[in-house]
C-alpha cells in the first residue's frame, strides 16, 4: 500500500519561506508523478505544482509561478515544494498526491494522497 506523509508546514510571516516535504513509502517514488495541491476553507482543492516521474516536466499554478519550486529526490523517495515570498492568500492545507508516471493538473487523476499539512501566512 502506498503511503504519503507531508511535513514542513507551519506559521510564517508574509514574505517568508517554507519547504514542504512528502515522503512516499510502500512503492518506489520513481514510478510516480507527484503533485502538490492546496485547499483553503470553503474552496476547492487546487493545483499548486506537479512533476513527472523523472523530473523532466513540471507545471505550476499561475499564482505561484516564480515563487514556488517543486523538486524530487527519487533516491530518498521524497518530493519537495520550496515556497518563497509567501503571501496570506497562500494559506491553506497542502496535500501531496501521486499518480502513475505523468503529471496532471487535475486532482481527480491522482489516486494516492497524504493527510495534508497546514500552511498559514500572516500579514
Amino acid at each position: 500500500q502506498t503511503r504519503l506523509v507531508e511535513s514542513g508546514g507551519g506559521l510564517v510571516q508574509a514574505g517568508g519561506s517554507l519547504r514542504l516535504s512528502c515522503v512516499v513509502s510502500g512503492r518506489t517514488v520513481s514510478s510516480f508523478a507527484m503533485g502538490w495541491f492546496r485547499q483553503a476553507p470553503g474552496k476547492e482543492r487546487d493545483i499548486v505544482a506537479a512533476i513527472n516521474w523523472n523530473g523532466g516536466s513540471t507545471t505550476y499554478a499561475d499564482s505561484v509561478k516564480g515563487r514556488f519550486t517543486i523538486s524530487r529526490d527519487n533516491a530518498k523517495n521524497t518530493v519537495y515544494l520550496q515556497m518563497n515570498s509567501l503571501k496570506p492568500e497562500d494559506t491553506a492545507v497542502y496535500y501531496c498526491a501521486a499518480r502513475p508516471y505523468y503529471r496532471s493538473r487535475s486532482y481527480l487523476r491522482y489516486d494516492s494522497w497524504g493527510q495534508g499539512t497546514q500552511v498559514t501566512v500572516s500579514s
